[in-house]
């Protein structure tokens, strides 16, 4: 330890080892992708051509794209806050039978591939469906409705976080003094969530914006978002106006992160020891109906996915399931499913391992504490830097390696662990925001003591970080591979034609419908979204065993 008056320098070399590799990953497959398809977009012939870029903001389509982005991400956002803090408080402060697996059924669909939402509100709202009368099939509120589905697990991870370790005192003292149960929440518990909230809204305004399988799926060609508009144009060639949405995207994540990155520290800096769960009060009634509404809100379009994959023609059958496994029943399945499943849950596995190598540093870097403001500074930066992945279009990605991947220097077009990398870039962030709040919570000073007593860097992380770290690191590695596993966006611009992943199988079947026999690509697709389904669901269910709040602090 320093003394006093002694001015201790920042550990550069230490911070630069463990930041060179994440970076240089990050650099070589995320910033210069993004950057080609940029600059191939913006700069066709080599030289800046804003006249284009603008050019394409004043097509009609274009203000269509932007508009609906924004007000369905904004609806998406506040529908979410509504149906989300009600079970955040029942889930995270109260004490009832099926606690535990409510809280894992509401985290499922935060992980769920999006092409599988987007399987399951089609067999839903569509012909034929449970709720196909609403007239809802191919309309806004379709896409509205899965975004809330998917977002709503975001609510009530972040901000049941920060409730479970709220004081109660402050509450108890403000209903002795005769304040209603409404007054209390309005002006002790919910300040007090101001900020937990407030990041919640920002996460989920991201996520809805940056949709993507859920949008295609449910929206086609009628309804675009900028995040499926960027596809379609690259699927068009049209790189200028891709360019031109992907930066308007780019600008928009960055500053979102950097509010998400100003609410953070005044949220890390308090004790998150969690407050023991009460037992259930007459008052507490209503938001344990809000909750049990939620989660049959997230039953239902499961069940109606499961229902649709058993009927042909209206009778119940497993025709769906068994003509996966026959490639000759459509043009469309190139592949058995048991084969795509294969090889999504080998590039999963490969996927997850490079995930957690790159979190882990990712985690010491910004968590360790910095001494003196200019490593603080860097610290901050790189924090930022790494979630870009977050919230940068897959697409976006997926094209822009597919560019610069083509070719020498960096012809890896066909490298096996190329989709793993890239799907290891998309789960980092969740890995990094899971892996933080806890090594940040660490207390320095029994780093400083192993230390003292002669432990090297890796051997105090052995006997320190490890033993507090080790269930947390699990569960990241659990989100990772959940994550993975229904990757889609960048997926679809990488992988071999003949080496699909079932995400990519359930994306051909929904986008080529017809009737094939007794069969239709529509029900198999269904089928494999099933099997993709319980697949992560079963992970999921495992993660929630490590009980670790943390997901979704982003």
């Amino acid at each position: 330890m320093a003394g006093p008056g002694r001015v201790v320098a920042p550990r550069w070399p230490a911070l630069a080892a463990l930041a060179a590799l994440p970076l240089a990953v990050l650099l070589v497959f995320f910033v210069l992708p993004v950057g080609a398809m940029l600059l191939r977009g913006l700069a066709p012939d080599g030289h800046l051509d804003l006249g284009a870029a603008l050019e394409v903001l004043g097509r009609d389509r274009t203000r269509r794209v932007l508009w609906f982005t924004l007000w369905s991400a904004g609806l998406g956002t506040l529908l979410a806050l509504l149906l989300g803090l009600p079970a955040a408080y029942a889930l995270h402060r109260l004490a009832f039978p099926g606690a535990a697996l409510l809280r894992a059924l509401v985290l499922v669909p935060f992980v769920l591939p999006t092409v599988v939402v987007g399987a399951a509100f089609r067999a839903l709202l569509g012909e034929g469906g449970w709720l196909a009368f609403l007239g809802w099939d191919g309309t806004p509120a379709a896409i509205v409705a899965a975004l809330v589905f998917f977002n709503v697990a975001v609510v009530v991870r972040v901000v049941g976080g920060a409730w479970a370790s709220l004081d109660r005192r402050a509450e108890e003292a403000a209903a002795a003094l005769g304040a209603s149960p409404a007054r209390v929440l309005a002006t002790v518990t919910l300040p007090a969530l101001r900020t937990a909230i407030t990041s919640a809204a920002v996460v989920v305004f991201l996520f809805c914006s940056t949709a993507f399988g859920v949008v295609l799926t449910l929206g086609g060609l009628r309804h675009a978002t900028v995040e499926t508009e960027i596809y379609l144009l690259t699927r068009a060639f049209d790189l200028p106006a891709a360019a031109c949405l992907a930066l308007v995207q780019v600008v928009t994540v960055v500053l979102l992160l950097l509010l998400v990155g100003r609410l953070r520290p005044a949220e890390e800096t308090v004790d998150r020891a969690p407050v023991a769960p009460r037992g259930v009060r007459r008052g507490d009634l209503p938001a344990l109906g809000a909750t049990l509404l939620v989660a049959a809100g997230l039953v239902v379009p499961m069940a109606a996915l499961v229902v649709a994959s058993l009927q042909v023609r209206g009778t119940w059958t497993l025709g769906n399931f068994r003509a996966l496994q026959q490639p000759d029943v459509s043009t469309a399945l190139v592949v058995p499913v048991t084969e795509a499943l294969r090889n999504s849950l080998q590039v999963a596995v490969d996927a997850t391992w490079m995930a957690l190598l790159l979190g882990v540093l990712v985690s010491l870097v910004v968590t360790r504490r910095a001494r003196g403001r200019g490593e603080r500074v860097v610290r901050r930066v790189l924090d930022g830097f790494f979630m870009l992945p977050l919230g940068v279009s897959a697409v976006v990605l997926g094209f822009g390696l597919l560019v610069t991947v083509a070719r020498p220097p960096l012809a890896l077009r066909d490298e096996p662990l190329l989709v793993p990398l890239v799907q290891a870039l998309v789960a980092l962030p969740l890995v990094v925001r899971t892996l933080v709040p806890v090594l940040a919570g660490i207390d320095d000073r029994q780093r400083q003591a192993a230390a003292s007593l002669g432990a090297s860097p890796a051997r105090t992380l052995l006997v320190v970080d490890l033993p507090v770290v080790w269930r947390p690191l699990l569960a990241a590695g659990g989100f990772a591979f959940a994550v993975s596993l229904g990757e889609f966006g960048a997926t679809s611009f990488l992988s071999r034609p003949d080496h699909p992943t079932l995400p990519v199988v359930i994306g051909r079947l929904l986008g080529s419908p017809g009737q094939v026999g007794e069969q239709s690509n529509a029900g198999m697709a269904m089928a494999a979204a099933v099997v993709l389904a319980v697949c992560v669901t079963v992970v999921m269910l495992l993660v929630e065993r490590l009980r670790v709040p943390s997901l979704g602090e982003v």
